[in-house]
């Protein structure tokens, strides 16, 4: 994968957190953007898609889709797909699921837990790692792997 450039953040807090995805919630570049996000558990990768969703206009609970492998989320102009691929392991899994389709189509789509899913997911445009530092902060790393990623670079 090639990195194109890169930034970085310290989020102090949650609510650091919170702000870098609302920042991203307004870009327009998200609207088709495929973003991959990696971490440890607890690092804080569904806390930012939580936040982001949020932003972006998604009311109520934010769940992670850790058994569900992916929830999707329906905007009034946008269409956002949220996978977390910590139990993913069968290849036809992928097929069976329609997921091919889901990433050919229009839309955000947001993956945790990638790796899972190495060889069956197209190329991201912005890879997010996620490290906890100590137990609120955490050092950020934000990859743009293509000219939409770099849109999206905070």
């Amino acid at each position: 994968m090639q990195i194109l450039e890169t930034r970085s953040l310290a989020w102090p807090d949650e609510a650091a957190c919170a702000v870098t995805a609302a920042a991203l919630a307004v870009r327009p570049a998200l609207r088709n953007a495929f973003i991959e996000l990696h971490g440890t558990l607890g690092a804080g990768k569904t806390t930012f898609v939580r936040h982001l969703l949020h932003a972006l206009g998604v009311q109520g609970r934010v769940k992670s889709p850790t058994y569900a492998v992916m929830e999707p989320y329906e905007l009034p102009e946008l269409n956002v797909w949220h996978f977390d691929f910590y139990r993913f392991n069968d290849p036809q899994e992928w097929e069976d699921a329609g997921f091919r389709d889901v990433f050919a189509a229009r839309g955000l789509k947001l993956a945790e837990w990638p790796e899972k899913a190495h060889g069956l997911l197209p190329l991201p445009d912005l890879r997010i790692d996620i490290c906890i530092a100590d137990e609120q902060r955490r050092e950020v790393t934000f990859a743009a792997c293509s000219e939409r990623g770099r849109e999206l670079l905070p």
